[in-house]
């Protein structure tokens, strides 16, 4: 899904004019390759080695497996290309940069000019927060940081998209002759839906529970200390982003997944390090990239623009809600939402590729 997204990104931007591109394949080797607007070679087989080793740049969506099964034997054959790549199984290897330029491109250009060859993307949450609120990070005025996530459906597959989809049909389907009777009692209804989403003949096989008309209050795997992966990913991942290794900044909350197709949204609730003016802090995010918009802290403009199905397959990134809280004048809370499948994986893949093209 993140490579059809990609794909879509390059066109638009025409970065394949730009290049000599060479596709790779796990399962149509020798088929027909994309409609890109020239001529390309029938598909190549993604495992051979000595076809990946001709290239200078390799730039994959092929998920976790492919990548721990290829890049180790790409290396150790003597490749000494660049390796872009959507999967999180080279994150956090020391020689590995996770890449979101406009909130790092000084540590990418670092780590070009020290000879460091693999770039990686980020977590989907890590990277849409840090694109909102870039501009307090630069200023260096967050203390830590409490992020509370809302994620959508896309962030687990292509399968769990669709199975949300099938699990709304099966909750309305239950209830149809209920809702078309304008006698019938609200309550019963609800019976009706409870009754449905128990029920072990509805479909779950992705989700492992319900999603339509309830959440999933876990992502990622279990950790020895209460959190979840996706939770560990959120400190973890901003201070590399941000190489911030020796002083880290703490960042913490809980992952949740909601019934949303694609986009992921936040609530953070941020401690900064001295008292800012709401104006000041209101121009340091609207600043500080091209993508973030902010949003009166109103309730008419917020309902309209910081919802999911606002900005869903958009590049916008907009935050609001942004207040000083009860605790203290140091205490800020904000709202954000942004498209996962674009800032969240896509985008920063394809602009890694324009910056190698620079060199």
């Amino acid at each position: 899904m993140v490579g059809s997204v990609l794909m879509q990104r390059m066109l638009e931007e025409r970065d394949f004019d730009l290049i000599e591109p060479v596709f790779f394949t796990t399962s149509n080797v020798g088929g027909e390759g994309p409609a890109i607007g020239k001529g390309v070679a029938p598909l190549k087989d993604a495992y051979s080695i000595d076809e990946l080793k001709t290239l200078d740049v390799i730039l994959t969506c092929q998920g976790g497996d492919y990548t721990s099964e290829v890049f180790p034997k790409l290396r150790q054959a003597g490749w000494k290309g660049y390796w872009i790549d959507a999967a999180s199984s080279l994150r956090m290897q020391d020689d590995a940069v996770i890449v979101l330029d406009p909130v790092n491109r000084r540590v990418i250009d670092q780590a070009l000019a020290d000879g460091r060859k693999d770039f990686i993307g980020g977590n989907c949450t890590v990277s849409l927060m840090l694109m909102a609120l870039g501009g307090l990070f630069e200023a260096g005025l967050v203390d830590w940081m409490s992020a509370m996530t809302y994620q959508a459906a896309s962030g687990a597959g292509a399968q769990n998209m669709r199975e949300l989809i099938r699990q709304m049909g099966a909750t309305h389907a239950a209830v149809a002759d209920s809702l078309a009777d304008p006698a019938s009692a609200i309550l019963e209804i609800d019976r009706q839906v409870a009754e449905t989403l128990r029920n072990e003949a509805f479909p779950t096989e992705q989700f492992g529970v319900p999603l339509t008309g309830s959440l999933i209050p876990w992502i990622d795997k279990e950790l020895p200390n209460g959190q979840s992966r996706e939770e560990w990913k959120a400190q973890a991942e901003t201070n590399k982003i941000l190489g911030r290794f020796k002083n880290p900044i703490p960042v913490d909350g809980i992952c949740v997944r909601i019934g949303a197709m694609r986009c992921h949204s936040q609530a953070l609730t941020i401690k900064l390090n001295k008292d800012v003016p709401l104006s000041d802090i209101h121009g340091l995010i609207s600043q500080h990239n091209p993508w973030v918009k902010l949003v009166p802290n109103n309730r008419d403009v917020s309902m309209r623009d910081l919802t999911p199905a606002a900005v869903t397959g958009t590049l916008s990134v907009p935050v609001g809600r942004l207040r000083k809280l009860n605790m203290g004048s140091q205490y800020l809370s904000a709202f954000t939402v942004g498209d996962q499948l674009l800032w969240g994986a896509a985008e920063p893949l394809r602009r890694m590729l324009r910056i190698l093209l620079e060199q």
